[in-house]
């Protein structure tokens, strides 16, 4: 018989709140092709994962500055102006968040976040501020997931059986790596098949 879920451990891009680079930069560069070679050329979601890697994030500019010059606006806009990057919370999922809190349901967080950009993430969702016991940050461990190591900061420092957790991330890579210490895992793709999922898991919703 498998274990209990006594705890939801969430991811939060993409799970909790919607983050496209594509939100800003269709309204800085109209050019659909223009736009696709600075998003993958320029500043590329690699480049990106280096903050969430804990890279500060005024070195990650002047580097592509040195790089691209002739991009200067386009780039530091990728800092200046990241809260456009961002299309609010996922709703039916904060939902899911406060009715599982609200029934006593152990919530943990991990997330490849910079720790410069989760701070503005908790000042425009207060949510992610006072729902979880704890919440692992890819920024301040220097590590990312799918590495096994940032999922066991998470069980070694509040002392939990990964068996008994269930971890939803929106990468199956993600979700696959925290299968592999242990834990339950889902794929989020809807919401509406989320909160069925976990309700099969024995949780109150």
């Amino acid at each position: 018989m498998s274990s209990p879920v006594t705890a939801v451990v969430f991811d939060i891009g993409n799970v909790l709140i919607s983050w496209d680079p594509e939100n800003l930069y269709k309204d800085l560069i109209p050019d659909a092709s223009e736009r696709q070679f600075f998003l993958n050329e320029v500043c590329p979601y690699d480049w990106n994962l280096e903050q969430d890697r804990g890279r500060p994030w005024g070195d990650a500019i002047a580097e592509r500055l040195a790089k691209f010059p002739q991009y200067e606006e386009w780039i530091k806009a990728y800092y200046e102006r990241w809260e456009e990057m961002l299309a609010g919370a996922i709703e039916a999922n904060v939902t899911l968040l406060k009715e599982l809190k609200d029934k006593g349901i152990s919530l943990y967080a991990i997330t490849n976040f910079s720790t410069e950009k989760f701070e503005d993430a908790k000042r425009l969702f207060p949510f992610l501020a006072d729902s979880f016991i704890d919440t692992v940050i890819s920024g301040d461990e220097k590590l990312l997931k799918p590495d096994a190591a940032i999922y066991n900061v998470l069980l070694e420092r509040n002392q939990l059986e990964a068996s008994n957790l269930v971890f939803i991330d929106d990468t199956l890579k993600n979700v696959e790596a925290a299968q592999g210490v242990g834990m339950k895992a889902l794929h989020f793709s809807e919401a509406g098949k989320l909160r069925s999922d976990l309700k099969q898991l024995g949780l109150p919703l």
